[in-house]
């Protein structure tokens, strides 16, 4: 799962997706390190959390049946997710644009002993032959971080088998509305939700270091529908009781209010 900043005034200037590609694995190779050390242990390494919400797939059964399985985890980050999947008996792989979140994939299979092959990769080109596997997932990783997430679907789709899934955790667009702050001012409506202007980072030299698109709702089911996929469930994950931990924006005060999670359940149809 990624970590969303503080959203702030966005750059006029049209951004690339080779910039972007640049920038977000730059950012994470980075970050690979605190990014763990804050958050390694509530994602746990042999473990798919789905959200800051605290929604696992051992409970939700959002990907089914996995034994025997191919299951691809997109941006996998350290590959918790495409553990826990090889621990159920899938034949799992975890792909992620980031070295850095690579090696403490890496670290965490000798840590466990469950280890899952691991490719470094664009979303937007999956190194996969059409058809090699029954699901693809991903908890927060690469649909946010491309911008021309529509391609991302249609290479989802490519690499699925006819029947297959497509399940995916985003950031809720209606968060989009709210500067990303845990506590009152989080409660405040300051940015448009029909704005798609990337969310944008930049050095003091003016470089792109980090980048994050939006899109609304019906922008996503339009991406899956257009990729041929169709919509099985949308899942906005509740803030569940006695759940105290504060995730960047994700905090109980906003969660018991509005979603910060949609997860979308999508089946390719069998020919």
């Amino acid at each position: 799962m990624t970590e969303i900043p503080t959203i702030e005034p966005t750059s006029p200037r049209r951004v690339t997706e080779e910039e972007t590609r640049h920038a977000n694995r730059s950012w994470w190779d980075l970050d690979a390190d605190d990014y763990q050390d804050e958050h390694g242990a509530f994602l746990g390494d042999v473990d798919f959390v789905w959200c800051p919400e605290r929604l696992r797939e051992a409970d939700a059964g959002l990907l089914g049946d996995v034994r025997g399985k191919d299951v691809l985890e997109l941006g996998a980050g350290a590959a918790a997710g495409a553990r826990w999947l090889r621990s159920q008996g899938a034949r799992a792989v975890a792909m992620d644009l980031s070295a850095g979140m690579l090696r403490h994939a890496q670290a965490a299979a000798a840590r466990s002993g469950v280890r899952v092959p691991l490719v470094q990769s664009d979303a937007l080109a999956l190194p996969f032959r059409p058809a090699s596997f029954d699901i693809v997932c991903t908890a927060f990783g690469a649909i946010p971080f491309v911008a021309d997430s529509a391609a991302a679907m249609r290479e989802v789709a490519r690499v699925l088998r006819p029947g297959g899934s497509w399940v995916f955790s985003v950031t809720h667009p209606m968060r989009w509305v709210f500067w990303d702050e845990p506590d009152e001012s989080g409660l405040l409506a300051r940015n448009s939700y029909f704005d798609r202007s990337p969310y944008v980072e930049r050095d003091e030299h003016g470089r792109l270091t980090y980048l994050e698109q939006h899109r609304t709702l019906g922008d996503r089911i339009r991406e899956l529908v257009a990729a041929g996929f169709v919509l099985r469930d949308l899942v906005e994950p509740e803030w569940p009781a006695g759940h105290e931990e504060t995730w960047g924006q994700w905090s109980p005060l906003r969660g018991r209010l509005f979603p910060g999670t949609a997860i979308f359940v999508c089946d390719l149809p069998a020919r």
